[in-house]
């Protein structure tokens, strides 16, 4: 198996390659309306696992066997369904959430890699790292709808709250792709910094977020004039961001840190220690908690958004994804 730290050595890439997977709509972790995640549901690459963990005890209840080193992850608006790709098994896996097994295994492309879903249709949006383009999903159908063509190594996914857009981080290009989905075609191409990864949208639909994993910045572009507004310096190898009301959260590889930047005054303020090369991240907007998943910890770490510290963490597999909408 080729891991993502050989092939930064051996290709000089910053920060992920086609394993990882990506952000959803409201950001990772949108909170559900009636009280707040319950579970979440992280992805262990080289341990090809999904290791369910219960938020409120904070520990690890169950782990599901997934081939293919399972990295990117998404949950379905009615959360009955958690979506993972699996890059090198070439498919996008669905688990039945309450059962906690595995539903069914659809093929597709040749390095599915970052996820998203739309909160208005339901339908699942599938990166390809090799093939440049997108996948629309029917789960129900088990069917590719559409394809979308991007920028070169699509990553980070993201769908706009009222439905209508998604967004691409296309970190081969260093640009951000943006998809109409009603007509289907690219309607604008962005250019933010150094291999764009994760992508995350506001609440509001107006502002989208970039972790650029070279230039060590978050770019923020605003949505309705496509164009970046501000860029943020941030700590080494930035690879996911979670948004609260206040504040943004950028979980940095290479420093084990997260980052916080202050989204009224648009500048970081603080950084917070964690385990080893933190990556996916995910808010509970509901209960105020930050969630991340650190690689080289084989754990989740809970951050008081509040407070800004550290309030606990737990054990998961081998080698913790978690790059996308893993909150349930």
């Amino acid at each position: 198996m080729i891991t993502c730290k050989q092939i930064q050595v051996q290709l000089a890439l910053a920060g992920c390659t086609f394993f990882f997977g990506l952000a959803a709509f409201l950001g990772p972790g949108a909170a559900d309306e009636a009280g707040g995640v319950r579970e979440a549901f992280i992805t262990n690459q080289p341990g090809n696992s999904l290791t369910v963990v219960d938020l409120d005890s904070l520990t690890a209840v169950s782990e599901i066997t997934i081939s293919g080193k399972p990295a990117g992850v998404a949950v379905s608006p009615d959360k009955r369904w958690v979506y993972v790709t699996a890059p090198e098994g070439k498919a996008l896996v669905v688990v039945d959430a309450e059962k906690r097994a595995i539903h069914k295994r659809i093929p597709i492309g040749e390095g599915p890699l970052g996820i998203a879903v739309s909160a208005k249709t339901g339908f699942v949006y599938v990166a390809d790292w090799y093939q440049h383009k997108i996948f629309e999903i029917d789960r129900a159908a088990g069917k590719v709808k559409r394809t979308f063509p991007v920028g070169k190594s699509p990553s980070g996914l993201a769908v706009t709250p009222s439905g209508s857009h998604l967004l691409s981080a296309d970190r081969d290009d260093n640009t951000v792709s943006v998809i109409d989905l009603k007509t289907g075609e690219r309607s604008a191409v962005i250019g933010v910094g150094t291999r764009p990864f994760g992508i995350t949208v506001n609440a509001e639909g107006t502002e989208a977020f970039t972790a650029n994993v070279k230039s060590n910045d978050v770019s923020i572009i605003d949505l309705i004039q496509n164009k970046v507004t501000a860029t943020i310096g941030v700590g080494r190898r930035p690879y996911a961001i979670a948004l609260t009301k206040a504040h943004a959260f950028v979980s940095d590889q290479y420093t084990a840190t997260v980052s916080v930047i202050d989204l009224k005054t648009k500048k970081r303020i603080t950084t917070i220690p964690v385990d080893e090369y933190p990556e996916g991240i995910a808010s509970d907007l509901q209960t105020g908690t930050i969630y991340v998943a650190c690689w080289d910890g084989d754990s989740v770490v809970r951050i008081d958004a509040k407070t800004l510290k550290v309030t606990g963490r737990v054990d998961v597999g081998s080698g913790p994804r978690a790059f996308g909408n893993f909150l349930r």
